[in-house]
């Protein structure tokens, strides 16, 4: 969301981005990134680990996920699970429109510059940060709206394989591609 906000003041607002953007306000950005984060993965861990395990503790997973640490759990504590994940949801759905409400303002304003070459570097700035999250979303929404009639050991390791490994795997790639060299070695590949 920070990235996405960094974008919309960059194209949209550009001779107001050294004051809506100081080092004050990106400390104070990437403050409340941080401990958003840290409070939601707070909650989430002190609510699992506060819950008696009745058959063993182990997972025959990737990492130690809440939804396979719950179904070990000998208490049914879906009411506090469904709390904490009301506030995830509202965390992440704030984090969307926003993001979204932002990048329709970017392309509106990309799409009035009169320049095709202008237009073509406000889009390379843009698109990279767009794939990333695009790909980020699509696993986790993959593995979250999986049906439990649906779901099988091998399935859930493979699921969170994919999108605890490929984003950021492919995260440096994506980001690369606006260099020239790379996009060379690229096309050889291919």
């Amino acid at each position: 969301t920070v990235m996405c906000y960094d974008r919309y003041v960059s194209i949209c607002k550009p001779l107001h981005y050294g004051t809506l953007l100081g080092s004050r306000t990106c400390a104070h950005m990437a403050a409340a990134a941080w401990a958003s984060a840290f409070l939601n993965a707070l909650l989430h861990t002190a609510n699992t680990f506060s819950l008696p395990l009745c058959h063993g503790n182990a997972l025959g997973q990737f990492f130690c996920e809440i939804p396979h640490i719950l179904k070990l759990a000998c208490s049914k504590s879906y009411l506090r699970e469904l709390g904490l994940l009301a506030v995830t949801v509202c965390l992440c759905l704030g984090c969307f429109v926003f993001i979204v409400f932002s990048y329709v303002q970017i392309f509106r304003a990309v799409l009035r510059i009169p320049s095709g070459q202008g237009r073509h570097k406000a889009f390379s700035t843009c698109l990279p940060h767009l794939a990333v999250l695009s790909l980020f979303v699509t696993t986790s929404f993959f593995a979250s709206l999986k049906p439990p009639s649906f779901s099988s050991p091998s399935l859930d390791l493979a699921v969170s394989v994919l999108y605890s490994v490929v984003p950021p795997t492919l995260n440096p790639l994506i980001y690369s591609l606006r260099n020239q060299e790379l996009k060379a070695a690229v096309w050889t590949l291919m």
